[in-house]
């Protein structure tokens, strides 16, 4: 492709964005602006006309980024084989590569090993236990957190005991001996040749601060710098850019402030926001034009990301259609929104003949996606969660479901397997292979060796541990005879130490982890009720009848992993992706934004910019959804509409379940910080739910806030009653006597539905 060919294809700030080959350049690259083009194109600009390049360093966020950026390039510049000379990947990759070659400057031999997250977080679990420090306490992967933050900042062990203000955190958080087990910490990996992920840009700091000579090298080396996704790098990815272009400062980054939504990793919007104070002389291009999204789609983001104060001013454009409204869906319950959602989905496949994977659910927490999971089953639509796993595939809703299965089915080996030694009960994986192996030489299954486990030849206290989760199991097994699934399922994670134990850990791995463990008993909860309701169903609500089910729901050979699939997947996981129908759902306040981000203006601010990369996925037809009740932690609870929803003009809405006045309810919640979620947004929900209750379309009817079951003995053919999670409906008929009676009620949203009124919870309205 020649030199006219190639630039030809750009616009005219694309193009002299790429034309600017010397000094400083900022490139402020909207949602669909053609970011990634504009650094190929540069890149390839750079070799065609000033550099060689090995004198180019392009630092980008993921390996694949980098492969299919070379690749791209290969095609615009004469030679192929330069782009092989090119010094392009990731910060981590090309640090490890600089430290390859000059470890002996830092005391490292060159092959030192490179410890992954696991490697690390063992040592640090040795160390803590060495010190005898509390675990409860001392938790590792608390620690191991502090210690990353902590090189993230540049702070080395001496550095960190000598900061004032980290010191007194750790000191008034009961974690004084971080500063210790830091310090053993980087001794022992000196010991071991070894650098973990973080160190990788820690001591390539540190090489280039202290050794003059190898910065001067490097300096001299890289005369242009390229840095992709800016606004996600943290403070010792940009000290370390900030050393390398000290000398030619032909320093150009791409980078979007309204996208930077990584805080949680150690990314600062500051380094972005800050970048013309280190370079006065930069040159700033504004990629404005989105190629990506309607008209529509394209206000509903300018709108909502005004709100921040902290930001590069920009417009963003697009020549796109005008398209079609936003859907803003209004539901009753979490598993009504699930149900409409995945109902929608069905419907636009059938009406646009759109495939699968042009669909995606974004969510805020990865604990949303088991109802779209079981809705989408529901309707047979292939889905894949992307950048996660399955719902009931994630660690800590196996190891519950693992207990419940063999509780049903002694003989599940796989089950027993997994939990026989977790919770840590002293039973090792060298003695579960002894009694494997006696099992086969025995021809009997593993659980009858459990069971007769005295007549082995294992140690006493081995043999005792085995016989008390044994004992433990048979007690399970009693209670679920007499007791429902969820009655059961509670039993077990609360007698297991499975619960406590989750819920102990504060960081935000385990508090997402004991988030699903509590979606799954709420799951088991709506399985038990609906049963319980239901007179048409089989009132069979045990834990076998519960299992039964989900196993359909688990069945991973249901789709092959190369079909087409609708994608789930929480916003951080989907930034980068683009897709041609979007639905962003949980749209509440305490859920997005979440309530630990409702700290202080800033983190909202943040929140809003996740909210601003979920709009932007989307490129014909995009979707908001809140559900006024959600099941969480095992109860129903009243939820508000997002702040963010009060941010968007009622002319770009089609509002599904409410009257178009209903979105001016939410406007006021839009500066709200932690302090103030009180009494004025619940009058506006309550006034938002009435204007619900009297809609004559009466598509999706809110329960209002203060729900409170009647007494169904007054209750009568004719009346309006509102049932928590189907809505509104009218009674037609009752039949039956005394516990026995039975109403058949017309629901507006889910049809007909025969209730048993003895298990039921309804409010009479009229």
């Amino acid at each position: 492709m020649s030199q006219t060919t190639y630039l030809d294809e750009l616009n005219s700030v694309q193009r002299a964005a790429v034309e600017q080959t010397e000094g400083a350049v900022m490139i402020v690259a909207g949602p669909g602006s053609g970011k990634t083009r504009v650094l190929i194109y540069r890149i390839a600009h750079l070799i065609n006309t000033v550099a060689k390049p090995y004198q180019i360093l392009a630092l980008t966020f993921t390996n694949k980024a980098a492969r299919e950026m070379q690749q791209r390039i290969a095609t615009i510049i004469p030679d192929p084989a330069l782009t092989t000379q090119l010094w392009m990947g990731t910060f981590h990759a090309i640090f490890a590569r600089i430290l390859r070659i000059e470890a002996e400057k830092i005391g490292f031999p060159t092959n030192f090993s490179i410890y992954d997250a696991e490697d690390a977080k063992s040592m640090i679990e040795t160390i803590i236990k060495e010190l005898q420090l509390p675990t409860d306490k001392y938790k590792t992967n608390v620690v191991s957190n502090r210690i990353s933050q902590a090189k993230n900042n540049l702070l080395t062990p001496q550095a960190y005991s000598q900061h004032l203000e980290v010191r007194g955190n750790d000191e008034a958080a009961g974690l004084g001996k971080i500063a210790d087990i830091y310090r053993i910490y980087a001794q022992r990996c000196l010991q071991a040749a070894a650098m973990d992920f973080d160190d990788l840009l820690l001591k390539t700091y540190i090489l280039l601060a202290k050794n003059a000579d190898v910065l001067a090298k490097y300096q001299q080396k890289f005369k242009y710098l390229l840095i992709d996704e800016f606004q996600d790098t943290n403070p010792a990815q940009y000290a370390i850019v900030k050393l390398l272009a000290q000398q030619h400062r032909n320093i150009c980054i791409v980078g979007d402030d309204a996208q930077s939504i990584y805080a949680f990793r150690g990314a600062t919007i500051q380094n972005i926001l800050n970048f013309e104070r280190d370079y006065p002389e930069m040159k700033t291009f504004k990629l404005e034009q989105n190629y990506r999204s309607t008209q529509h789609i394209v206000q509903i983001a300018n709108e909502v990301i005004a709100a921040n104060s902290n930001q590069i001013a920009k417009q963003i454009w697009t020549s796109n259609e005008t398209g079609n409204k936003t859907r803003l869906l209004i539901t009753s319950s979490d598993i009504e929104e699930a149900k409409l959602v995945a109902d929608l989905i069905f419907e636009e496949r059938l009406r646009n003949h759109y495939p699968n994977d042009n669909f995606a659910i974004l969510y805020r927490t990865n604990s949303q996606s088991r109802l779209f999971e079981e809705a989408l089953r529901r309707r047979n639509i292939p889905y894949r969660v992307y950048g996660g796993m399955s719902f009931y595939q994630r660690k800590e809703v196996k190891d519950i479901m693992a207990y419940l299965r063999l509780i049903v089915n002694p003989n599940d080996e796989e089950a027993l397997r997994r939990i026989i030694n977790y919770p840590t009960r002293g039973i090792g994986k060298t003695t579960t292979d002894k009694l494997a192996a006696t099992a086969r030489t025995s021809s009997c299954s593993l659980w009858e060796v459990v069971a007769n486990v005295k007549q082995t030849s294992l140690t006493t206290n081995t043999k005792e541990a085995v016989y008390s989760f044994y004992k433990m199991m048979r007690l399970f097994s009693d209670h679920a005879q007499q007791i429902d699934a969820y009655e059961t399922a509670r039993y077990v994670a609360k007698q297991t130490g499975l619960l406590q134990e989750l819920h102990n850990d504060k960081t935000v791995e385990g508090i997402s982890r004991y988030e699903n463990v509590m979606e799954l008993l709420a799951s088991i909860k709506d399985f038990v009720d609906i049963r319980k309701e239901l007179a048409t169903a089989d009132l069979d609500n045990s834990l076998g009848a519960y299992l039964q089910e989900v196993s359909l729901l688990t069945d991973a050979d249901r789709s092959e992993n190369d079909t087409p699939a609708v994608r789930l997947t929480t916003i951080h996981n989907a930034k980068g992706l683009e897709f041609v129908c979007v639905f962003v759902v949980g749209l509440e306040e305490k859920l997005f934004p979440s309530e630990m981000a409702a700290r202080s203006e800033q983190e909202i601010e943040e929140e809003r910019r996740l909210f601003y990369v979920a709009v932007t996925r989307a490129e014909k037809m995009l979707t908001l959804s809140f559900a006024s009740a959600r099941n969480r932690f095992g109860s129903i609870q009243d939820s508000v509409p997002s702040r963010f929803l009060g941010e968007i003009k009622q002319q770009y809405l089609d509002i599904r379940g409410g009257k178009p006045t209903t979105v001016h309810q939410f406007a006021t919640t839009k500066n709200l910080v932690a302090t103030d979620t009180g009494n004025s947004i619940r009058q506006n929900i309550a006034a938002t739910q009435k204007l619900h209750s009297n809609n004559n379309n009466n598509t999706i009817i809110t329960p209002p806030p203060n729900f409170q079951p009647s007494n169904l003995s007054k209750l009568t053919e004719g009346m309006t009653v509102i049932h928590q999670r189907f809505g509104r409906g009218a009674v037609e008929a009752i039949d039956g006597r005394g516990d026995k009676r039975v109403a058949t009620i017309i629901f507006d949203v889910l049809g007909e539905k025969r209730i048993m009124l003895e298990f039921s919870k309804l409010m009479i309205l009229e």
